[in-house]
């Protein structure tokens, strides 16, 4: 007989045995700035994201007190950019060489599209539905990871383009599906 062994209970904050279910709103919480406010289901803020300069080549993913959990720097390269990805090491200076967490650029397999590539060279794919504010983050295997659509009321409304829900599988780390979302946002000039 197969003995069957519990999974590892999650010690990061960050994860959950549970699918997750947030709400993304692309605003910022500081008046007239760009970013978004990420709330879970119980109406707690949970990230946010200020863009205070939107020229800007550096956005900060934070928690709820401000911490900062992710770099996001876009580099431009040729005629297309591509987004780099510092896990908590806020703001350093051009000069210093530091490995990034992730690479996101765009897809050579379908337009519209982003590849994801992180420290180990594990492959993710941002996948657009249509040109909204509507993908799938997926992994190597084609399994979704995490979903992002706009947002509905019970009753089936359309809460605004600028509200969104996201949903992340179990096990995922929502803090880092958060960034990729944050990516996707400034991708289509929204955050």
């Amino acid at each position: 007989m197969a003995r069957v062994f519990p999974q590892e209970p999650i010690s990061s904050p960050y994860m959950s045995t549970e699918r997750e279910t947030f709400t993304v709103w692309m605003k910022s919480l500081v008046y007239q700035t760009n970013g978004l406010t990420v709330y879970n289901s119980n109406g707690e803020i949970t990230y946010r994201v200020e863009n205070y300069d939107k020229s800007s080549n550096e956005v900060h993913i934070m928690d709820l007190h401000g911490n900062i959990l992710f770099t996001i720097r876009k580099k431009k390269i040729w005629l297309f950019g591509s987004w780099y990805v510092y896990r908590e090491c806020g703001t350093f200076s051009s000069t210093e060489e530091v490995k990034p967490f992730l690479r996101i650029k765009r897809s050579s397999i379908r337009d519209g599209d982003w590849e994801v590539r992180d420290e180990t060279n594990e492959v993710f794919w941002i996948l657009r539905f249509d040109p909204k504010f509507s993908f799938q983050i997926i992994n190597i295997n084609g399994d979704i990871i995490a979903q992002v659509k706009p947002k509905q009321s019970s009753n089936g409304i359309t809460l605004g383009e600028d509200v969104l829900t996201l949903e992340v599988k179990p096990r995922v780390d929502h803090s880092l599906v958060v960034t990729l979302v944050t990516v996707y946002g400034l991708i289509k000039g929204v955050v």
